[in-house]
C-alpha cells in the first residue's frame, strides 16, 4: 500500500466522516470473522477515522487461533503472542447501525504492517477467488439465509421469546414490533430485506436478504446478523445464531444461495454483483439481477440445454461444489454443534446430493417461478451453518465451483425424493457426521488447500482439532449448552 493509496483513503474517510457526524455517529465498529465463525471488533471514534483508513487499527494475529470459548490453540501460523496486523475499514460499505445509536458498521481487510494482505483474512481470501473467476469471464451472484432463535430474558437458558406454531402468523403478532424494528434497522442500514417470516424451531425466525457480490454477500451477512443481536437486546431478548439451541431441537442454518454469470462486458466483478438487485435471495423463490436495471450479465443456471436448464457452465460450477461438500463442511460446518444439527429428515441437508427443489439435498437447485427464470435460478447449499466465517465460506465455495469449470465436471442424477429413503446402494452417500470426518477430508483435497494456502489450511486444521478436543466426552446437551450464545 503506497502512499498515494493512504491518501486516497483518508480523503473518503475524512468525507464519510462528515457525513456520519450528521447523523448523530460517534464511534465506528470495525469487524473481522474469525476461524471460529465469531465477530470480534476494535472501534475507533468518528474523529479516528481518517487514520484508520490511511493507517490501519493495531489488532493482534492470535485472533486466528481463538477458539470459541475463546482459549487460544497454538499452530505454525497462528497463536502466538508475537506480531501485529492493521485493520483497514472498507469505507464502500460503511454503515449506520440504527439500533446501536451513534455507532457504525464497517468490515476490516487485515494487512500486515509493510501494508501486504494478511494470509489468514478470509475476506481477502473471498475477494481474491472473486477476481480468478472474473479473469476466466465469470461473476457469482450471491445471499445467506439468516436463522435466528429469539430468547426471553438475559440468562444462559433458552426460553422462547414467542409461542406459536411454526411459519404462524401467531408468531409474528407476538413479536410484531420486535420484527418491525428488525426490518427499520436493516433497512435503515442499506440492505435490501426481500422477506422475514417465522421459522420451525421454538422462537425462531428469518430473514432474506438481495444478493449481491460474494464479499458483498459475506459483509452484509455480518450487519444482518449484528444488527438483530442489538435489535434483540433493545426488546429485551436474547438472539442466537447457534447451528443447535437445543438438543433436541432443530437448528439454525446458513444456506447460501449462488448463481454463476458470464460477463457481458468489461465491468467489473463487483459492480456486476452488486447491479439491479430486485428479486429475493434466501427464500423458496430464488433470486436474480434485473438485466435492464443494470445487471450486465448472462446466468448460467437458466437457459442452457440441461437438467432444468443448467447451461454446462453452470453444471460445472455446481457439480464442483457438490463433489467437494465433505471437505467443504470443515468450513462451512465448522463446530461440533453443527452435526447435531445435520441429520437426515430434518431439512438441513445431511446428504451429498441435488435435486429440484428438494430441501433435503444437501444442494437444492432453485429454477424460479416460469418467465422469470433467467434472472432467478440459483444453487442453495443447506449444509452450511453461521458458525462458519461468512468470508470463508464463500472463498471455498467459489473455489470448488471454479475448479468444477476447470474439469468440465458433471452432476449426477438428481435426486427427487428425501435420500433417507435411498441409501448408498443408490450412490447418495451421507455427509461427515462428525467434525472429525470432516476435517478429514479437507485435509485430503488438493483445491481447497490451493485456494486458501497453507497458512490458512493448517490453521482451519488446527482450531477445528481445538473444537473437538474441547467437546471430548460432552453430551448433546452440553454441546449445544456451551455453544448456544458464541454466534
Amino acid at each position: 500500500m503506497d502512499q498515494q493509496e493512504r491518501a486516497r483513503r483518508a480523503a473518503v474517510a475524512r468525507k464519510a466522516a462528515g457525513g456520519l457526524a450528521t447523523v448523530g455517529v460517534t464511534a465506528v465498529a470495525v469487524t473481522w470473522v474469525d476461524t471460529s465463525g465469531v465477530t470480534r471488533v476494535k472501534a475507533v471514534p468518528l474523529p479516528r477515522l481518517e487514520h484508520a483508513a490511511a493507517w490501519g487499527i493495531g489488532a493482534s494475529p492470535v485472533f486466528d487461533a481463538f477458539l470459541l470459548d475463546d482459549s487460544i490453540v497454538s499452530g505454525r501460523f497462528a497463536g502466538g503472542p508475537v506480531g501485529d496486523l492493521r485493520l483497514y475499514p472498507d469505507l464502500d460499505r460503511i454503515a449506520v447501525v440504527a439500533a446501536l445509536p451513534g455507532w457504525a458498521w464497517a468490515p476490516a481487510d487485515r494487512y500486515d504492517q509493510d501494508g501486504v494482505p494478511h494470509p489468514l483474512d478470509a475476506r481477502h481470501l473471498a475477494r481474491r477467488e472473486t477476481d480468478r473467476l472474473a479473469a476466466e469471464g465469470f461473476f457469482v451472484r450471491a445471499s445467506f439465509e439468516v436463522e435466528w432463535a429469539a430468547s426471553i430474558g438475559g440468562g444462559d437458558e433458552f426460553v422462547p421469546a414467542c409461542s406459536g406454531p411454526a411459519y404462524g402468523m401467531t408468531r409474528l403478532t407476538e413479536r410484531s414490533a420486535y420484527l418491525r424494528d428488525v426490518v427499520e434497522a436493516l433497512s435503515s442500514a442499506g440492505v435490501a430485506v426481500e422477506q422475514i417470516h417465522p421459522e420451525y424451531a421454538a422462537g425462531q425466525y428469518e430473514v432474506s436478504v438481495a444478493a449481491e457480490d460474494p464479499v458483498g454477500a459475506a459483509d452484509t451477512t455480518v450487519l444482518v446478523r449484528e444488527t438483530i443481536r442489538a435489535v434483540s437486546q433493545n426488546h429485551g431478548l436474547r438472539a442466537t445464531f447457534s447451528p443447535k439451541v437445543l438438543a433436541d431441537g432443530v437448528g439454525n442454518g446458513a444456506h447460501i444461495h449462488l448463481s454463476l454469470w458470464r460477463n457481458a462486458t468489461g465491468a467489473s466483478t463487483r459492480d456486476q454483483g452488486r447491479a439491479g438487485v430486485d428479486a429475493k435471495a434466501g427464500g423458496d423463490d430464488g433470486f436474480g439481477v434485473d438485466v435492464e436495471a443494470g445487471g450486465d450479465g448472462v446466468n448460467l443456471m437458466a437457459g442452457g440445454d440441461g437438467r432444468y436448464g443448467l447451461t454446462h457452465a453452470g453444471e460445472a460450477f455446481a457439480a464442483g461444489i457438490l463433489s467437494r461438500l465433505p471437505a467443504l463442511l470443515a468450513v462451512g460446518a465448522p463446530s461440533v454443534a453443527s452435526y447435531l444439527r445435520l441429520v437426515p429428515s430434518h431439512w438441513a441437508g445431511a446428504y451429498a446430493c441435488w435435486g429440484l427443489e428438494n430441501r433435503e439435498a444437501a444442494m437444492r437447485f432453485v429454477t424460479g417461478s416460469t418467465g422469470d427464470r433467467s434472472r432467478a435460478a440459483n444453487m442453495e447449499v443447506k449444509c452450511f451453518d453461521a458458525a462458519a466465517n461468512p468470508y470463508l465460506a464463500m472463498a471455498a465455495l467459489l473455489a470448488s465451483g471454479r475448479a468444477g469449470l476447470a474439469d468440465g465436471a458433471r452432476l449426477p442424477d438428481s435426486v427427487e425424493v428425501d435420500p433417507v429413503t435411498l441409501g448408498e446402494e443408490h450412490g447418495i452417500a451421507p455427509l461427515p457426521s462428525s467434525l472429525g470426518a470432516a476435517l478429514e477430508a479437507f485435509e485430503a483435497d488438493t483445491v481447497l488447500k490451493e485456494a486458501l494456502g497453507e497458512p490458512m489450511t493448517d490453521t482451519i486444521a488446527v482450531v477445528r482439532r481445538g473444537e473437538i478436543a474441547l467437546f471430548t466426552g460432552a453430551t448433546p446437551e452440553e454441546i449445544a449448552s456451551r455453544t448456544r450464545w458464541k454466534h
